[in-house]
């Protein structure tokens, strides 16, 4: 998280390590994990948790830094990402959706919308393009606007593009040179990003 330069809201959005697994999830052992929190938050407050690869092979380069946020990882073999059996698609960091704004951010995947939460704009992320589902539409109309961040690679704007059709108050903002959220404020910054979406 430190390298993603994430350290500030890891605590916020708490995230832990499987340091040891209970029988029958070993596969899970040395992975991140990544909570889905109720916004009311409670003893039930969360609703399921996803797993990432963070195993040195995967996320590090042959010298030990980390590939993160500016080269791809190498998770070959084996998908980044790990879920409950049998869970549903959900999206991620809903908090946000009761926040006092006159905005919030869609991006693809939980670290990009930390990343904007990092930068003081409420974010939500869902888990991939084929995650989409319609019940998640409703709860964006009261918004006056929903920023969706477009990766800055075809497959990236094509799917900003089609989620943007289903709502009527989207705008798509396309991050540019192969750029996601996290590569973006690596290399320009908090401030350049919070301008991306007109944000002082």
């Amino acid at each position: 998280m430190k390298a993603r330069g994430l350290e500030s809201v890891a605590e916020q959005f708490t995230l832990g390590y499987v340091g040891s697994a209970l029988t029958g999830h070993e596969q899970r052992s040395g992975m991140l994990v990544i909570p889905y929190l109720r916004p009311a938050g409670g003893p039930h407050a969360v609703a399921t948790i996803r797993f990432r690869c963070i195993a040195d092979e995967c996320v590090r380069d042959e010298g030990g830094e980390y590939l993160a946020p500016m080269q791809k990882e190498n998770h070959r073999g084996h998908g980044k990402y790990m879920t409950i059996p049998g869970d549903m698609p959900r999206l991620f960091n809903t908090r946000s959706l009761i926040r006092n704004a006159p905005f919030i951010v869609i991006t693809e995947g939980e670290f990009d919308a930390m990343v904007w939460e990092a930068v003081g704009a409420p974010a939500i992320a869902y888990q991939g393009t084929s995650t989409w589902r319609d019940h998640f539409v409703p709860p964006l109309l009261g918004f006056g606007t929903v920023y969706i961040i477009a990766d800055g690679d075809k497959p990236g704007i094509e799917a900003a593009e089609k989620l943007a059709a289903l709502l009527p108050n989207a705008k798509v903002i396309v991050l540019g040179d192969g750029h996601d959220s996290n590569s973006f404020l690596h290399e320009f910054g908090a401030t350049a990003l919070r301008e991306r979406i007109g944000l002082q």
